[in-house]
């Protein structure tokens, strides 16, 4: 019995793809890699410029992981730099400013889920992994957009229940024109 020539190469095909789904997948779903051989500009952010102190006794003890006075504040410069208090700027994680209590106390009067961060974090995680499964491709593609476009709010159809609501609101371009 001779095996038909189609036949080893299906053989192969299977052979090779089994191969490549044994790797581990890309389940970023977004192309951000750096092209070329060049540096990438945004990751390099300068520090502070150094200063010395009006006196070296005010200046406080040193704090294992703490914020140092020329750690980088992109946030806060570019509140200063649009004319806002930059002390108003909180700190990636440290929560809302005091003075947003009201508003927090009314977007929480209906209770707050604890822990909602690591969990959306695990369930957004698996989303990804499901969306990757069939995704290779020879040529990288960002796949971000087409794996959560069901989740997308269309605007225009938002502002037609509004007004079908009788709401007010503002005029909008019309689909296609922004």
């Amino acid at each position: 019995m001779t095996i038909p020539p189609f036949a080893k190469h299906g053989v192969l095909l299977a052979l090779a793809l089994g191969l490549a789904a044994c790797g581990e997948r890309d389940i970023t779903l977004h192309e951000l890699r750096v092209r070329g051989d060049g540096p990438e500009e945004f990751a390099i952010v300068p520090p502070k410029p150094l200063q010395t102190p009006d006196s070296f006794s005010e200046l406080p003890p040193p704090t294992p992981g703490a914020a140092n006075r020329t750690d980088p504040t992109p946030e806060a410069d570019a509140v200063a730099a649009l004319g806002g208090d930059p002390r108003r700027a909180s700190p990636q994680g440290a929560g809302a400013p005091a003075s947003d209590g009201a508003l927090v106390n009314y977007a929480a009067r209906k209770g707050v889920q604890p822990g909602i961060r690591a969990q959306l974090a695990a369930e957004d995680l698996e989303f990804r992994k499901r969306a990757s499964i069939f995704t290779w491709q020879i040529m990288r593609e960002d796949k971000y957009y087409d794996a959560y476009e069901r989740f997308a709010i269309d605007p225009y159809e938002v502002l037609r229940r509004f007004r079908r609501a009788g709401v007010r609101t503002p005029a909008a371009d019309p689909p296609g024109d922004n």
